[in-house]
């Protein structure tokens, strides 16, 4: 892949730079807003775990683990997040990733165009398993690692194919290398974990999905499994370097930063559990509504500008969850109806909602030049509402909230978290995970305190056979 020998010195010290940061930086040469950071993006992805827990594709996941991915040794086993069964350390993470992936209210970061703590937070739940001595700020520098890492691999294979694959396609290195930490690999294996993660990553067809939605989503599910599997294959001495997403030397530029610049605290926080690409449009349209007082019954039509992926989002009133989180149509719509748009409006009787389904029919959405020329860096909307009594109100061009640009808050994160976790796990064990989480970054804190409260079922719940 090297041909001359300047660019084959500048692929080892790119290599001995990574390794370095992955298997030996301490969690006390992470700065303490970092650690902070993934602390919260923590919380979050775990109260959309949570919430996704007794959805079917949760499920789905959960059984198929049983049966696919069982226990072998108990170094590389692990119970299901709020399952409490065991199976391997792929399967744990897979399950869970799988889970979160088909709750559409996680975490991103917009030059990925794809998501990062969906398949990390499920890699550490099952690796800290094995790992009882774990530490609370080790924990976290787990999960920065995971996301430094993953968010340049992302970036690196959008920049060198042509095709846009799906998150699991790199976040799967992020997963390798946080399980080569754990499981204590030495630089040559480490190269081969990401070689096998890079080469087995599901390079799954992003608008494929978006043309067709399934409970496949973003593929993290894939990415998790791969991930994992890379590091305990490469532990056994099973070769497969190198990444090109790391090695080539035309992404080298991609990982210069590592460890200077921060990818952990730009990421974006989802305020609405649908696909990001709707949240510009549904931000516009509440802020309409909120600043002119308007009611369903006063609109007549809802125009939505915005980038072209936005535009190809399912157009018509979905029947399935997937759909549903994948149609920004249907998410003005329930915004105009109902003023949010909450889990209730994209699962059960949301999805035969009568009043949201004659509100979509006034919902136009084409794309313009201007917000596609800012993707995937900004999501970009503006958005226009005609009145029945004839006035046409607009928002100008709107960003999406909970990134950088508009950033929420630590109680904006908490207070999102809780109206996900509370109603599946009650009020008490909700409050314990999250006083749990955010506690980790003290100095002696134990994850094993967090633990006890990540693994057993919801009060009632029942498995599936499988």
């Amino acid at each position: 892949m090297v041909d001359q020998p300047e660019e084959a010195a500048a692929v080892c010290e790119i290599t001995a730079r990574i390794a370095d940061f992955v298997l030996r930086r301490p969690a006390t040469q992470f700065p303490d807003e970092i650690l902070r950071a993934a602390s919260l993006q923590f919380l979050d992805t775990i109260g959309v775990t949570i919430a996704a827990g007794p959805m079917e594709a949760g499920r789905i996941a959960r059984d198929a683990a049983v049966l696919l991915y069982g226990a072998g040794e108990d170094r590389h086993a692990a119970r299901m997040l709020f399952d409490g069964r065991r199976v391997s350390l792929a399967g744990a993470a897979f399950a869970a990733a799988t889970q979160t992936d088909n709750l559409d209210g996680h975490d991103g970061y917009s030059p990925t165009k794809g998501h990062i703590g969906v398949a990390v937070i499920p890699a550490l739940a099952a690796l800290a398993e094995a790992a009882p001595d774990l530490g609370g700020p080790e924990a976290l520098a787990a999960i920065v690692i995971g996301y430094e890492i993953a968010g340049r691999a992302g970036i690196a294979l959008h920049a060198t194919v042509s095709d846009y694959h799906t998150s699991g396609a790199w976040n799967a290195l992020g997963v390798a290398a946080m399980a080569s930490r754990f499981i204590g690999l030495g630089d040559e294996k480490l190269r081969h974990a990401f070689g096998i993660a890079e080469y087995h990553g599901p390079r799954s067809q992003m608008m494929r999905e978006i043309a067709t939605p399934t409970m496949l989503h973003d593929g993290s599910g894939m990415g998790a499994l791969v991930g994992l599997s890379a590091a305990v294959l490469a532990e056994l001495g099973f070769a497969g370097a190198p990444a090109i997403t790391l090695e080539a030397p035309d992404v080298a530029h991609h990982w210069d930063d590592l460890g200077s610049f921060w990818q952990m605290s730009r990421q974006y926080i989802k305020p609405y559990p649908v696909c990001r690409w709707a949240h510009a449009a549904i931000d516009g349209t509440r802020a309409l509504c909120l600043e002119h007082g308007v009611g369903p019954e006063q609109v007549a039509r809802v125009r939505v500008n915005s980038f072209h992926h936005a535009a190809t989002l399912f157009a018509g009133m979905p029947d399935t969850t997937s759909k549903a989180q994948y149609s920004l149509a249907f998410a003005v719509a329930t915004m105009v109806v109902h003023g949010r748009v909450g889990l209730e409006h994209i699962s059960g009787a949301g999805l035969q909602d009568a009043a949201v389904a004659a509100m979509l029919k006034r919902v136009e959405v084409t794309e313009s030049p201007r917000h596609s020329a800012r993707f995937p860096q900004g999501r970009w909307a503006d958005v226009s509402i005609e009145t029945v009594d004839g006035r046409v109100l607009d928002s100008g061009d709107v960003h999406a909230r909970g990134g950088p640009e508009a950033p929420f808050t630590s109680d904006d994160i908490e207070a999102k978290y809780m109206e996900l976790a509370a109603p599946v796990l009650g009020e008490a064990r909700a409050r314990a995970i999250r006083d749990g989480i955010l506690d980790l970054a003290a100095p002696g804190s134990r994850f094993s305190d967090l633990a006890v409260l990540l693994y057993d079922p919801p009060a009632g719940q029942r498995h599936h056979a499988a």
